[in-house]
């Protein structure tokens, strides 16, 4: 009975195809913190009056505007190099989950709540915001789960010799 929920599970695409699909996740995931650091880091000032003016973190907002690009590019890092990809996918989504809690609670407790997210990024509505970063987590969480098939298998057709 596993084997055959195990098999209806794999969709039966072929293992490079499993791959470059995670391949071309990893990738979008880090274009995204890449472009979203640089943004923040370029105009750094304008990030960090943005946090300020939250009330829930204006007493943390000058080590959170150095410590958000920070966290983005090395979780990009974590994604680019192969053998820390899986990490750096998990690490993704954790942030990203991180940030969503924040746009929903701010939305919550916050009058005016200014985006501070950089670049074209910020022409999105809050509700467009959590769509957007729900959206990531799941392809992040899809390509965390393709990983574990890949690995699952190779492990398997080992065991066959």
């Amino acid at each position: 009975m596993e084997d055959v929920i195990t098999n209806i599970l794999k969709f039966q695409i072929s293992e490079l195809t499993k791959e470059r699909i995670v391949i071309a996740i990893r990738w979008g995931c880090m274009a995204l913190f890449f472009y979203t650091a640089y943004a923040k880091i370029i105009d750094h000032h304008r990030f960090l009056r943005g946090l300020m003016r939250v009330h829930l973190i204006s007493t943390s907002a000058a080590f959170i505007s150095i410590a958000v690009p920070i966290v983005e590019i090395i979780v990009s890092l974590l994604l680019l190099i192969p053998k820390t990809a899986k990490f750096g996918l998990c690490c993704f989504v954790t942030v990203m989950t991180g940030f969503t809690l924040y746009i929903i609670s701010a939305l919550i407790w916050e009058k005016n709540l200014p985006c501070n997210c950089g670049g074209a990024i910020e022409k999105l509505s809050w509700i467009q915001h959590i769509w957007f970063n729900v959206a990531f987590i799941l392809i992040a969480i899809c390509a965390i789960w393709l990983t574990n098939l890949r690995i699952t298998s190779n492990l398997k057709q080992n065991e066959k010799f």
